[in-house]
């Protein structure tokens, strides 16, 4: 009986080696949908707090740091590189108590204000409206405003519109011309307030349905001839009947997105360490991004309900990464691990896969908060893996979805499971092919195939991010610790590709 008892243990020890063992297929799907993975879904945010705008994007003219008009040069390089499609802005919650017209006019006559959300510091409004649309125009990305709805008026919003979008000869298009800019910057993004929900006013579903009516009533789509795309503030995580509501009493003629938040957060009351975390944290935050694909699919299944045609975007304008603020730092200033790295591959790659529905995204945020892509001290400035992503993902920006079907490995962790590999491929116009491979799991490699053959695939190049511990980081001292790097843990036999990704790295590969 021992024997068969040893006999039995080791064929069960043997089964579960050659399951994590097996290789993951990528099953190219046949379809005749032509869904376009929109550019949008790459864009970013940049709200005023902490020192994502002071201090981190815009210095000032008078800054010894080399800038355009305030703001940064090698941020405005580092942006285009990037491709950012868009950039939201002013906030977040400090949307909802901004006042547009405190930041325009010349810099000395304009009023302080209150951040009442983070920390309670004074601003002085020297960046604002202008010095935002001009920014975007340097980097190439559409603007992204976020109106306020919680303490303004739809007259507030209304005369914003007008002010960045009218052509000459109206009040507020006259106001623009004395503020130095004649031409209208033509801002087609516009969010009719942000988390209606939580600091834009703890609203119902119901009151803010009916609020926003009355202000996309004010706000058409055709105003000054510049045909506005307006953005519903949409639900927390999985608030299921927010999206329904939206989706039900708003009039298809009056939006053309609703939005969805979601951060990867461990736990909300002790989030942890951006750098010092071990593998049970780092389960728990894999966990929640992950997740994502749950929630983009349950909200988009209520969408369909309302709108079999699609015509209305789900746009995920804030998603990433929040840890606890670094000891003695501004406001949610956190360092960008590998961690962070895997985060925006996963979720990426739910975006790139949901294309059909998905037409836009925010990582949060851009410069010194939360997920940021860059981080700055002074005069230096580093890029964060996650930037490094962002740069490696762009090939998938307006390119033809390739729908694939993934049988993944489980990525397990005291008892529990995860996918360990996630994927997402496109074709762009040049018909280059792409493909973005995440391994999340900690300890193990694991294998890729995929069948050529179906898109006359010859040849292959790639990339891997990748370092030798999860926790590792770019520094100031040392800012390319962790950066792309060419990539030959590949081989095509038979029509057949095969990938060795390792641990917690992400590879993209390119195929013609």
């Amino acid at each position: 009986m021992k024997k068969l008892f040893l006999l039995i243990c080791i064929f069960i020890v043997l089964q579960n080696v050659s399951a994590q063992s097996k290789a993951t297929d990528l099953t190219i799907l046949k379809t005749e949908d032509k869904t376009i993975i929109n550019k949008h879904i790459y864009g970013h945010f940049a709200e005023h707090l902490g020192k994502c705008i002071y201090g981190g994007l815009f210095v000032g003219e008078d800054s010894n740091i080399s800038n355009t008009k305030g703001v940064r040069n090698d941020i405005i390089r580092a942006l285009q590189e990037l491709k950012v499609p868009n950039l939201r802005w002013p906030g977040g919650c400090f949307a909802d108590t901004y006042h547009w017209k405190d930041g325009i006019g010349p810099k000395k006559d304009r009023p302080s204000i209150v951040n009442r959300w983070w920390g309670g510091t004074v601003e002085d409004n020297s960046f604002g409206t202008n010095e935002f649309l001009d920014m975007c125009e340097a980097i190439g990305a559409e603007p992204y405003l976020a109106g306020n709805v919680g303490s303004g008026s739809p007259h507030e919003l209304d005369e914003w519109v007008q002010y960045v979008n009218y052509q000459p000869g109206s009040p507020m298009s006259d106001l623009r011309k004395k503020n130095g800019r004649e031409k209208p910057w033509g801002v087609s993004l516009w969010g009719v307030g942000n988390e209606m929900w939580g600091c834009g006013g703890n609203m119902t579903a119901e009151f803010y349905a009916n609020l926003y009516r009355q202000y996309a009533t004010f706000i058409p789509d055709t105003k000054g001839g510049k045909k506005l795309f307006r953005i519903a503030s949409g639900a927390n995580g999985d608030d299921y009947h927010w999206t329904e509501v939206l989706m039900r009493d708003i009039p298809k003629g009056l939006i053309e997105a609703v939005a969805l938040h979601w951060y990867s957060v461990a736990n909300w009351d002790r989030k942890g360490s951006s750098t010092k975390f071990d593998e049970s944290q780092y389960f728990q935050t894999m966990t929640a991004a992950v997740k994502i694909e749950e929630l983009v699919q349950k909200h988009s299944q209520i969408m369909d309900k309302y709108d079999p045609e699609k015509k209305i975007a789900l746009i995920v304008d804030e998603w990433g990464a929040w840890y606890d603020t670094e000891e003695g730092a501004s406001a949610l200033y956190q360092q960008n691990t590998m961690r962070d790295a895997m985060i925006a591959g996963v979720t990426l790659n739910v975006f790139n896969n949901h294309a059909d529905r998905v037409k836009g995204a925010n990582l949060a945020q851009i410069v010194n908060v939360l997920q940021a892509v860059i981080l700055t001290d002074k005069e230096k400035m580093v890029l964060t893996p996650t930037y490094h992503v962002m740069k490696m993902y762009n090939v998938h920006q307006d390119a033809l979805l390739i729908p694939l079907e993934i049988e993944s490995p489980k990525y397990i962790f005291d008892k529990k499971e995860l996918p360990a590999v996630s994927a997402s491929a496109s074709k762009d116009k040049a018909g280059v092919t792409h493909f973005s491979l995440v391994n999340i799991d900690l300890k193990k490699e694991n294998k890729v195939k995929i069948n050529l053959k179906e898109l006359g695939i010859k040849s292959i190049k790639a990339e891997v991010l990748s370092s030798s511990k999860v926790q590792d980081y770019n520094t100031f001292e040392n800012p390319n610790k962790i950066i792309p790097v060419l990539f030959n843990k590949f081989s095509i036999k038979n029509d057949t590709l095969e990938v060795t990704i390792p641990p917690f790295s992400l590879v993209v590969l390119e195929g013609k």
